[in-house]
């Protein structure tokens, strides 16, 4: 079962994540560009940077499947390298701050929208919020070297449970990730050919190991809280105001 669920579950943790870093992104630019400057690796790794520097084996993990320049990275000034860790630099906690206020806001918004009273809107945000903070904390045993690195992620003490959901569904998308890592790893495979991978049995038997390696994390939520969780987000808005 819980394999079964890893593999249903995911899309629609994915569906949440995507829609809200495409709402957020005309803004988050105008933040950047009022600086004169771009978004890049802080935005994509702050709520963890906010809390604690990343060993930069694991954040060259995480990109593995981007081009990434550490040296071009650097060069902005808004992160930097110390002692094996990536870290914010004062101007990078600035930004970064003001743009978790964005995804917060947008988050908010989105998430309460509801165009049918049977949609639950941030009321659903309250009831998988504990959930996923479940998830997390499970995935300190269950998953690899990036969800660890970047987990625990920010939470200020005035964070709506908006905010909170967004950052922590952004952690645990890691342990997921952390898995299909492993299992195209665990195949032989280097990061060109699995990219490359048409479908078909290899990749069949690669999503399957994902789905092995990922689902220990959600045996700590029992069968009607899984339920909850998946409907949960499933319910969530994802954009529809905007269209």
């Amino acid at each position: 079962m819980p394999m079964l669920y890893a593999a249903v579950v995911r899309p629609v943790i994915d569906r949440v994540h995507v829609s809200l870093r495409r709402a957020v992104r005309p803004e988050v630019k105008d933040l950047y560009a009022r600086r004169g400057l771009t978004p890049g690796l802080e935005i994509d790794l702050y709520a963890a940077l906010l809390d604690h520097p990343v060993p930069e084996a694991a954040v060259a993990a995480r990109m593995v499947y981007w081009p990434f320049d550490p040296d071009a990275a650097e060069a902005p000034g808004l992160v930097e390298r110390v002692d094996g860790h990536w870290r914010l630099t004062g101007p990078g906690r600035e930004v970064t701050v003001e743009a978790d206020k964005v995804f917060a806001a947008t988050a908010e918004r989105l998430w309460s929208y509801r165009p049918s009273p049977s949609m639950p809107g941030l009321a659903a945000v309250e009831a998988v919020l504990p959930l996923v903070q479940r998830l997390l904390e499970a995935g300190r045993v269950t998953g690899g070297p990036v969800f660890n690195a970047l987990t625990p992620v920010w939470e200020p003490t005035d964070a709506s449970p908006s905010a909170l959901l967004n950052t922590r569904l952004e952690a645990l998308r890691h342990h997921r990730a952390d898995a299909h890592r492993a299992a195209w790893i665990g195949a032989g495979l280097t990061v060109d050919q699995i990219q490359a991978l048409a479908p078909g049995p290899e990749r069949e038997a690669i999503e399957e190991e994902t789905n092995r390696l990922d689902a220990p994390v959600y045996e700590v939520l029992d069968d009607d809280e899984r339920l909850v969780l998946l409907g949960g987000l499933g319910a969530l808005a994802d954009g529809l105001t905007d269209r």
